[in-house]
């Protein structure tokens, strides 16, 4: 398949050298063709190994895989190979960006570190997504989701929650660091286009997701000395779940004081009382609160707790499952899936969730075939 070159979106024009595999940095990748780049996946010949971990229209494209490499262009490469390096190096001399995710030796070992990438392209937008950051002793070890996930005190704070650690059921740390690797790279991208000057940036999972956790759950451990300890008590009392209704489940946040009195006065539950007239009393008592709540929702149905909700104007919705959001009327009304059509038929693909007046995305693409580009990037015959 030929691909023309991207004319869309605030990254037309930019592109990408992309050494990522896994989710951490394809994510980050995915987001930039999607937002016009011209983003060059460049494979071992095993192929990223999310190509091969469920089931799809074809032995090397996962939904998954799909999801995240799509409007990519795939080409194989032996980096050990002399022949494929110095090709290699031929594309980084055209390139905005570099990005990989391997060990900083292992790179170092291929010849592809910064000091190597700098001296093909000198402006270029080196960005390193490791498991942790190389400053540090953690340097060298392994980092996937779920360990990352044990690291940061997610499985704690799910402990303080429902008794038991457990992971969030989403690779979330994979997804927040490649989001922050967004951001960094294009943070690069802007003070060169404003320079001139290229850098070398570095995403840690790690650190990325050490940051997520502690925005909120830092807390009392903030000040010195602390006043508190390192969680936010209301994210994980054991009573914040879906409430129960009568024939379902909701979800309800009866939070700030204007929709506790509204809630309250049209309610009437008997268990109402002045100690819990103001958010910050109720703060102190969030774990009753939830209770009294809970048992509150189990006497209406979920239709009629809906109604009376939205009637007042509190945040309220129903418990849905994975597959409903693809028939969400209000995710179909603005267009939020886009079908595209692939040599294996028609994908359909949750799309860009930005909105641009003057430079809008778009999926950029079907996701490749393992090296299904490679003669048309290098130029083989």
């Amino acid at each position: 398949m030929t691909h023309p070159a991207q004319s869309f979106g605030p990254l037309a024009g930019i592109k990408v050298v992309d050494l990522t595999a896994m989710v951490f940095g394809p994510y980050a990748t995915q987001t930039m063709a999607d937002l016009g780049a011209d983003v060059i996946k460049v494979e071992a010949p095993a192929g990223d190994p999310m190509r091969y971990i469920s089931p799809g229209p074809a032995p090397d494209l996962s939904g998954v895989f799909c999801n995240i490499n799509r409007g990519k262009k795939s080409v194989v490469m032996d980096l050990r190979d002399p022949a494929h390096a110095e090709a290699l190096r031929g594309l980084i001399a055209e390139a905005d960006v570099f990005i990989h995710s391997m060990r900083g030796k292992a790179i170092a070992r291929l010849g592809f570190d910064y000091a190597a990438v700098r001296a093909i392209r000198p402006d270029i937008v080196y960005t390193n997504c490791y498991g942790y950051s190389r400053r540090g002793p953690d340097a060298d070890k392994p980092a996937y989701d779920d360990t990352i996930q044990a690291e940061c005190g997610i499985p704690h704070v799910q402990r303080l929650m429902t008794g038991e650690p457990g992971f969030a059921a989403t690779i979330m740390a994979d997804k927040i660091a490649g989001l922050h690797a967004l951001y960094a790279t294009l943070a690069a991208l802007f003070h060169r286009e404003r320079t001139g000057e290229g850098q070398e940036v570095e995403i840690g999972m790690f650190e990325a997701v050490a940051s997520f956790m502690l925005v909120e759950h830092a807390n009392g451990m903030i000040f010195e000395p602390p006043l508190g300890p390192a969680h936010y008590h209301r994210a994980v009392s054991p009573n914040r779940k879906p409430y129960a209704t009568r024939d379902g489940h909701i979800a309800a946040l009866i939070y700030n004081d204007k929709h506790w009195h509204t809630f309250i006065e049209a309610v009437a539950p008997d268990w109402a009382s002045a100690d819990y007239a103001t958010l910050a009393s109720r703060a102190q008592h969030v774990d009753t609160i939830y209770g009294l709540l809970g048992e509150t929702f189990l006497t209406r149905t979920t239709d009629e707790w809906m109604a009376l909700l939205e009637d007042l104007q509190i945040p309220c919705a129903r418990v849905k499952t994975t597959d409903e959001l693809f028939t969400d009327p209000h995710l179909n009304a603005v267009g939020f899936f886009e079908e595209i059509d692939s040599p294996h038929g028609t994908m359909r693909f949750p799309g860009v969730p930005t909105w641009f007046s003057a430079t809008p995305g778009r999926v950029a693409g079907p996701s490749p075939q393992l090296g299904a580009d490679s003669d048309e990037v290098l130029g083989s015959d």
